[in-house]
């Protein structure tokens, strides 16, 4: 990767198209056979918690090689609060292109943005490996447990980043994922059925059947 040989930008609705291409590239079996992430990507724009201003990509030579976008969402505290806090993703690099620092770069990036916009902490599903180097931590580290997760199960999938210092000290309680975010497999289906066919397999690792 060369110094300055990409730009990152908002992305605008000429890009939506070629967006939901890269992250349909991008997730494809890797999660599931198939994958859903295009498709919540193109329910998300519409929802009242999409943050525009987050909703970013990055390009190269003309080309978009990645994405990365927020929303708003919550904590309900155990003192009966509700704070403020952004959920992120899908965030994902074209995947000729992984590993290369693009998406540290571009995660990066993009937790400034917030961070300058004002916003407090951002908490998602994660790999500890990858998004620990800009920064993030195990969420129940700072007491903030994942909605309809069981006692005691594993959440270390689950991931929080303070973008103000101290903005959780006082916090415990329930994160919420934002409802948009929860797509109807019937709908995903016809939606992907307007790109390119692709085959679906079943991989080892896959988290969902």
């Amino acid at each position: 990767m060369k110094q300055n040989d990409y730009i990152i930008r908002q992305e605008t609705s000429e890009d939506y198209r070629a967006v939901e291409m890269l992250i349909r590239e991008s997730f494809w079996n890797v999660y599931r056979p198939g994958c859903s992430e295009h498709y919540v990507m193109h329910v998300l724009r519409d929802d009242p918690a999409f943050i525009r201003e987050l909703d970013l990509v990055m390009e190269q030579d003309g080309r978009l090689i990645g994405q990365n976008m927020f929303m708003l969402t919550k904590i309900l505290t155990d003192d009966g609060r509700e704070v403020p806090v952004l959920t992120m993703g899908p965030i994902c690099i074209t995947p000729e292109l992984k590993r290369r620092g693009y998406g540290l770069i571009l995660l990066e990036h993009s937790i400034r943005k917030a961070a300058e916009m004002g916003f407090g902490a951002v908490l998602f599903e994660g790999n500890i490996a990858f998004y620990g180097k800009a920064g993030f931590d195990y969420a129940s580290r700072f007491g903030i447990r994942y909605h309809d997760l069981p006692e005691n199960a594993d959440a270390s999938f689950f991931l929080c980043k303070e973008l103000i210092s101290g903005y959780l000290s006082d916090v415990t309680g329930v994160y919420q994922t934002p409802q948009g975010y929860y797509v109807d497999d019937a709908d995903t289906e016809a939606f992907d059925r307007s790109f390119p066919p692709k085959v679906k397999l079943k991989l080892e690792g896959q988290i969902f059947g």
